[in-house]
């Protein structure tokens, strides 16, 4: 029996060891904003669900809107603390259609981002960090008065109580099971030309719950590691 409690204990910490936070930069010397630059903080775009025990996730409005809000608020206070000029812009507002696909956009560049620039995917032709937005942006400089826009997309989900019984038990039987995680990635995009200036990954560790405001200002601090606010 104490072999079993051994296993079980183990697998357990496996489960906390895996949710440690991560970050990662994939421009190493990015260009600073200068002293109250003027920075557009597109209001984060975060779903989150609840991974079932057979695997399927069922989206959470709630938790989604709680991590969107608090998220924000973090980033807020980060451009304010640095003296920069910042206003948020609410994607659900915006109406040029232009606008909308910038924001699109970032979406894909992001996520193309985070799998070449962090080992999730390999371009051997791609050796420098060169990705933009293109000059398109200019449209929400001019709209909006800025010289940056901040962009956040986060995805992820936390596991059920039936999900995380199942896992040990697995685990006792030596079988694997996918646990649920959450991750984000946030850039800083210079309006005037399009370029990524800046961009960070961070994955959520058991002190960095976006659903609270102190998971999140946890995280936040995470996602915003070395931004040249």
């Amino acid at each position: 029996m104490s072999v079993f409690r051994s296993v079980a204990i183990t697998a357990c910490l496996f489960l906390a060891a895996c949710t440690t936070t991560n970050t990662g930069l994939a421009d190493k010397s990015p260009t600073k904003p200068a002293s109250g630059a003027k920075i557009l903080i597109v209001q984060p775009d975060i779903e989150l669900g609840l991974l079932t025990v057979t695997g399927l996730q069922e989206a959470r409005a709630d938790w989604s809107t709680d991590a969107r809000a608090n998220i924000k608020r973090e980033l807020e206070e980060a451009a304010t603390a640095k003296s920069h000029v910042f206003r948020s812009l609410d994607p659900t507002t915006v109406e040029d259609p232009r606008a909308l696909q910038l924001l699109r956009l970032h979406e894909a560049v992001g996520n193309s981002i985070r799998g070449f620039n962090y080992g999730l995917y390999s371009l051997p032709t791609k050796k420098s960090f060169d990705w933009t937005l293109g000059t398109g942006t200019q449209t929400l400089a001019q709209t909006y008065d800025a010289d940056y826009a901040l962009f956040t997309y986060g995805r992820g989900a936390y596991s059920s109580g039936g999900r995380k019984a199942a896992m040990v038990g697995a685990a006792l039987l030596g079988v694997s099971m996918p646990m649920a995680q959450q991750y984000a990635f946030t850039s800083l995009v210079d309006l005037k030309t399009g370029k990524v200036v800046w961009f960070n990954v961070a994955v959520a560790g058991t002190d960095s719950d976006m659903r609270s405001p102190e998971g999140a200002e946890t995280f936040a601090k995470a996602l915003l590691k070395d931004a040249p606010l």
